[in-house]
């Protein structure tokens, strides 16, 4: 009989009740990281009398991509990414997207913020910081590109807080360790937003965690892996599951499947034979940080400072130079430098890649692969380069900066999407995206940043899709009651956007 069992979800002792699995449940939500446990929760709110289950190959929440180490912890709320305000042929900036994401950020605090208010969840500074997000640029060009995205940008309310310089007074004032032993010379310039954030996702999905454990009468069942998901007749879905512990395996239906397993949510989705998973294939990157805790270093930088990624890059290797503040303690983080691994998951295995290819997807592979040749050769340079060679690109932010003061730390896997084109065979994708089949009975959540920053957003898109009519009515109040923001638009309501950032602000005791 399969154990019911639960390994520290939240600094928690190891204990064990013999719980048998069901054979039945409305709701199979598979893996343990930001987008489970947020959609568990929420379904859970909204309707508690469903029968709920959760499986974590692992033996805690948060092991993988959701992780403090795994991700840089930014609250990816547009302030400072620069890739989301591209300039267009005309030399106009398109804030489109970065009004977007700050719309779907300020959701994820208002959902944090209702489970505070409901202490589902408590002590809010051990998974979320003020931190002011910062955009920094060198040479002439890029200074203009930065004023001209300034002024657009405040034309938003979302973003009239924004502050734009290249005074180096000033300058040295907001980031002191990166302007030590520059140039007066030197031309740079920089923006602020002191509404920015460094988030611990792995606090926060454990503190999630513990609850649906705890408090709730959803079952979680650790080191349980799902292994396969075929559909039945009467549309609902055979889960195979397996007790990672004890090898035992075990089959049960379920009206409704969520894939929530970071890198692994690719070929489980591709198990469903759903035709809506054709053609997509998974391309896995890994990552490093340069890391230090030296205190007078980190007295000195304050901020999260993002720059302008370089020349066939992607956008998730966009450099940056972050605070981080994990379980009380501070330390700054530079990067991410790029590597390479055929595991889907950083506890994965080295056939995760191979194993993945089929007749479906090998002409999006190829095809991406293909159109994305310099990217390839970026890696390779990436993977290649020595601690020495990567302290130099630390010396472009961080001028004195010594190697014995830094150490390499490796971040998480990402398995970026790649898309069935049929102009290119296959398109490689850098965003975050949903998939879910005609009946709305399964979905999954593909891709990385802005990753678990929307994650709130994400998991309302998928209740949208595959719970439409409860959304529209059963639902609705609920719904807003837990996102008071819910079906309005901030980008087009000043006085709501003030509102509720006041209201989230309060609750998740931010010092901005």
């Amino acid at each position: 009989m399969p154990k019911f069992v639960v390994l520290k979800l939240y600094n928690m002792p190891l204990t064990a009740n013999h719980k048998p699995l069901k054979s039945h449940y409305d709701v199979v939500l598979i893996g343990g990281g930001i987008m489970s446990a947020t959609l568990g929760t929420l379904l859970h709110e909204l309707d508690p009398t469903l029968n709920i289950v959760i499986f974590e190959r692992l033996g805690r929440f948060a092991r993988e991509s959701s992780a403090a180490w795994n991700n840089a912890g930014t609250g990816h709320s547009a302030f400072c990414e620069l890739n989301y305000t591209p300039e267009k042929e005309d030399g106009t900036i398109d804030i489109s997207k970065a009004e977007q994401i700050a719309e779907q950020f300020e959701i994820s605090k208002q959902f944090w913020s209702y489970l505070i208010s409901k202490n589902y969840i408590d002590k809010p500074t051990e998974f979320i910081n003020s931190c002011p997000h910062m955009s920094l640029v060198f040479g002439k060009d890029d200074v203009e590109f930065l004023r001209k995205r300034h002024e657009k940008m405040t034309q938003s309310h979302l973003f009239k807080e924004m502050e734009f310089t290249t005074d180096h007074d000033q300058l040295r004032e907001w980031i002191p360790l990166i302007m030590s032993k520059r140039k007066e010379t030197e031309i740079l310039a920089a923006t602020k937003m002191d509404l920015g954030t460094d988030v611990n996702f792995g606090t926060l999905t454990r503190k999630m965690g513990r609850f649906l454990a705890e408090d709730s009468n959803v079952d979680v069942y650790l080191y349980h892996d799902v292994k396969d998901i075929d559909p039945n007749a009467d549309g609902t879905w055979e889960v195979e599951v397996k007790n990672r512990l004890h090898g035992h395996k075990h089959h049960l239906t379920a009206d409704f499947v969520f894939i929530g397993a970071g890198g692994y949510a690719l070929p489980l989705l591709d198990s469903s034979d759903i035709p809506e998973s054709e053609g997509y294939g998974g391309f896995p990157v890994s990552g490093q940080w340069l890391v230090t805790h030296n205190p007078d270093l980190i007295a000195k930088h304050q901020a999260k400072v993002y720059t302008l990624a370089t020349v066939d890059a992607p956008p998730m290797s966009v450099p940056h130079l972050d605070l981080r503040i994990i379980d009380g303690k501070k330390a700054l983080l530079f990067g991410p430098f790029a590597g390479f691994s055929t595991k889907f998951l950083k506890e994965g295995s080295y056939l995760d890649l191979p194993e993945s290819i089929n007749l479906k997807n090998i002409r999006s592979l190829f095809g991406a692969w293909w159109h994305n040749l310099p990217l390839t050769q970026y890696l390779v340079r990436q993977v290649a380069m020595t601690k020495d060679q990567r302290i130099q690109h630390l010396r472009e932010f961080v001028k004195d900066a010594k190697e014995e003061d830094w150490e390499l730390k490796i971040a998480g896997q990402r398995v970026q999407i790649i898309k069935k084109n049929e102009q290119e065979g296959g398109k490689l994708e850098f965003g975050t995206e949903v998939v879910v089949n005609e009946n709305g009975t399964i979905a999954s959540l593909l891709g990385a940043s802005p990753g678990a920053s929307t994650g709130a957003f994400a998991m309302l898109q998928v209740l949208e899709k595959c719970f439409p009519d409860k959304v529209a009515k059963d639902w609705k109040d609920k719904l807003q009651e837990i996102i008071p923001t819910y079906g309005q638009s901030l980008a087009e309501n000043p006085e709501l956007t003030k509102r509720i950032r006041n209201y989230t602000k309060e609750k998740l005791n931010l010092d901005y």
